[in-house]
């Protein structure tokens, strides 16, 4: 069952993207993963800055969560994560269909360069990279993220993206 999460979640939603975080160990530069991946502290900050959870339940528990935040003339899908032991299962996939059904809006995804695993995910739903150029653009645009991720990131859009690649 998909639910939106509440404030009462986000020990679990916190535990949940530290567990599935360590995929990133040896994939993402050595500078840019540590452990906890997301202190708890980091996570409230982008609940606050507009960031809604939504989960995925199973007999009563999370299991995985994916963010959706609304930035104007886009909307960002954020930390998206499915408890290690849980993957494959096409969990991620129904969490990504239901929040596409929640905006009109374009939808831009953020994720490491190197996390290929990531871009083939949202490549099965039709997103598609865009240049360094516009990658750079768009990440100072609409995310609060360090240069170096920046550097070591990509953005893939959606069909109804065309018209944001170049404004941001």
């Amino acid at each position: 069952m998909i639910r939106q999460c509440s404030h009462s979640d986000v020990d679990i939603i916190c535990e949940i993207i530290n567990d599935s975080a360590r995929a990133y160990e040896g994939h993402i530069p050595e500078d840019c993963y540590h452990q906890p991946y997301m202190p708890k502290d980091d996570l409230l900050s982008d609940i606050a800055d507009g960031v809604v959870f939504y989960g995925y339940e199973e007999e009563g528990s999370l299991v995985a969560v994916m963010g959706i935040q609304d930035k104007g003339p886009v909307t960002l899908i954020r930390h998206a994560y499915t408890r290690t032991d849980k993957r494959c299962l096409g969990i991620g996939s129904r969490l990504l269909q239901h929040l596409l059904k929640l905006t009109s809006k374009p939808v831009l995804i953020g994720t490491w360069r190197d996390a290929t695993w990531a871009t083939g995910f949202y490549q099965k739903f039709g997103f598609k990279l865009v240049s360094t150029e516009q990658k750079d653009r768009l990440l100072r645009a609409y995310w609060s993220i360090s240069q170096r991720q920046v550097e070591t990131s990509v953005v893939l859009v959606d069909e109804r993206s065309a018209s944001v690649e170049t404004d941001a």
